[in-house]
């Protein structure tokens, strides 16, 4: 039996579900395309989730195409733009310079991710996530529960949404304790998928004495998470870890402290309504916690007094009364990590 190569599904919203029906009836159909299947837990699932969320918000059709590697994606940009995609969004940053080309010769605007500088007008608007503000929470969090006063970060690269997250993370975990030290290690340069070196590299991060991890992998999340749960502390208690994107509550074997959580529904709905209004391409997207496209996983290992004093840095970010800067380059992080505390 002939198998498609890539899964497909449509999201039907009625159009009368928002304001103007005439307006909605301009844009149709949005398409996403990801290069994993949509049930990692992680960015491929938070991509697809937001896409289908922002079609019920502007009642629109949502095509999805995912599952589709790394490697040329042209032919099915091509495809979603014959199936009447009127945006196609390209999930992975490895897809910036095929969905362009291709939307170019279509006549599609597209949305691309990690490439702020390729706005165009009409065509091409970024969408660069990051979780900094949240990653800052995070680091409070971390600084504010560990045992042993040290605490790591483990990354599968280093790709400017990590990078400004792990900063972030520094800065808050050193605000609320001046004298943490903070263990970092990356994987390998795109080691996104490598659960097997995520769960070795994390492991010896642990040795190095941390009792709790921020981890940013994608696939080789799921390495580090076996590692906290099979690898002790030092003092020989639990390892917490705090993962980023998705929500791993469910396959939680007790070790999810939180999460920084991408919600990618109101940027994809921001994307419509320009689309809508003939303004796409005139502005990139971002994320922040006053508009909740980021926000922090509260679990049940978490004290409320503890919640509470993250809380409480949380409005000061959205206040600005704290500034939490996005600093996506790597010489940058490791300028901050050598930096005295």
């Amino acid at each position: 039996m002939f198998k498609p190569w890539f899964t497909c599904a449509v999201v039907m919203i009625v159009a009368s579900t928002i304001g103007s029906v005439s307006s909605a009836a301009e844009i149709k159909s949005i398409a996403i395309l990801t290069p994993e299947p949509g049930t990692d837990f992680g960015w491929n699932q938070q991509g697809i989730a937001a896409a289908r969320q922002a079609g019920k918000n502007e009642g629109v059709n949502v095509i999805i195409a995912d599952n589709l590697g790394y490697g040329d994606v042209r032919p099915a940009l091509r495809d979603l733009a014959e199936d009447g995609a009127q945006l196609l969004i390209a999930h992975a940053s490895g897809y910036n310079q095929a969905a362009p080309e291709i939307g170019d010769q279509v006549g599609v605007p597209v949305a691309i991710t990690d490439s702020p500088a390729s706005l165009k007008a009409g065509k091409v608007a970024d969408y660069t996530v990051s979780g900094h503000e949240g990653a800052y929470l995070a680091g409070t969090l971390a600084a504010t529960m560990t045992r042993s006063g040290t605490v790591g970060i483990v990354v599968s690269g280093e790709p400017p949404a990590w990078n400004a997250q792990s900063s972030a993370f520094i800065l808050g975990a050193r605000a609320a304790r001046p004298d943490i030290h903070i263990r970092y290690a990356v994987i390998g340069p795109a080691a996104y998928s490598d659960a097997t070196g995520g769960k070795r590299v994390t492991s010896s991060v642990i040795a190095a004495g941390a009792d709790i991890i921020f981890g940013q992998g994608n696939g080789s999340s799921f390495g580090m998470l076996q590692a906290v749960e099979t690898t002790p502390a030092p003092d020989g208690g639990k390892v917490y870890f705090i993962d980023v994107i998705g929500d791993k509550s469910t396959i939680d074997k007790g070790h999810l402290l939180s999460s920084v959580v991408w919600n990618l529904a109101p940027v994809y709905t921001a994307m419509i309504e320009d689309l809508k209004k003939d303004a796409f391409g005139a502005h990139n997207y971002k994320t922040s916690l006053a508009d909740g496209s980021i926000s922090l996983l509260k679990t049940r290992y978490i004290p409320d007094e503890i919640w509470q004093k993250v809380g409480n840095v949380r409005r000061a970010i959205i206040s600005g009364q704290v500034k939490v800067p996005a600093d996506y380059d790597a010489k940058s992080l490791h300028a901050l990590l050598a930096s005295t505390q």
